[in-house]
């Protein structure tokens, strides 16, 4: 019997293990609508593998895997249908079309038919040239719209990707290691950036860089041997012993 919940995602119980080895064990996490939540953890702590279920690359071996107000069992689906529900993944290797251009990029990911017709004759050769700025405009990429993707720096690349995943307009956005390679400066802008996505997505992002979870302002979930060991503001979850001494003391 599926459980009675008003988050956009809920997690209770899930387990999932390969060859013997628990990578999950009996975790627990709930997000709410327009939610943007922090994971941190040690290497090997679960995070990758918790957004491998919630996105149904791996499925889990127990628990609930609930989306949207508890009315889609995600264990159910396979990764594309997830997509198509409203679930957008960025990984931590920017994956941009190097060869088009910015703006040609968001073009390629928004939300429409897929097929070759659909891109020859249907609706993309319609979309408004307003729509996409808008989208650049989010990500701080509008002066460059007409640069090719593999001339943008590292971090600008990264914001591209999440630039691609907005324009699939998902309900739940997973983040990981969005600053990794970033400067300061363009650290500083990420994470400005997802506390504006935040106004009308929900968010997860997996970061090792403390700072930047600092500066993001949310609540921090940490994992560790595949379950939540800490949770709460991150001065409170920085000052748990138990998080100092498997992950922030090393």
């Amino acid at each position: 019997m599926k459980a009675t919940t008003h988050s956009i995602l809920y997690l209770d119980g899930v387990s999932v293990a390969f060859d013997g080895f628990k990578a999950i064990r009996n975790l627990s996490l709930e997000l709410q609508p327009g939610e943007l939540r922090a994971i941190i953890g040690p290497n090997g702590a679960g995070k990758t593998t918790m957004m491998d279920i919630i996105t149904g690359k791996t499925k889990a071996d127990a628990g609930d895997v609930l989306f949207d107000n508890g009315t889609i069992d995600l264990r159910r689906y396979d990764e594309a249908a997830i997509a198509e529900l409203g679930i957008g993944r960025k990984f931590q290797k920017p994956t941009v079309f190097e060869s088009h251009t910015v703006a040609d990029n968001i073009l390629l990911a928004l939300k429409g038919k897929r097929g070759p017709f659909s891109a020859l004759f249907g609706e993309r050769n319609r979309v408004k040239p307003e729509r996409i700025d808008a989208i650049l405009a989010k990500v701080r990429l509008l002066q460059h719209r007409d640069r090719r993707a593999g001339d943008l720096s590292h971090g600008q690349k990264q914001w591209l990707e999440i630039g691609m995943l907005l324009a699939q307009d998902p309900k739940l956005l997973l983040v990981d290691e969005p600053v990794a390679g970033m400067t300061d400066a363009e650290t500083e802008e990420t994470a400005l950036l997802l506390k504006e996505i935040q106004r009308d997505h929900s968010v997860i992002v997996v970061e090792h860089d403390m700072h930047f979870v600092r500066a993001l302002g949310c609540k921090v979930t940490c994992l560790h041997e595949g379950a939540v060991l800490s949770e709460g503001t991150i001065d409170a979850v920085a000052a748990d012993p138990r998080v100092i001494e498997v992950y922030l003391g090393r």
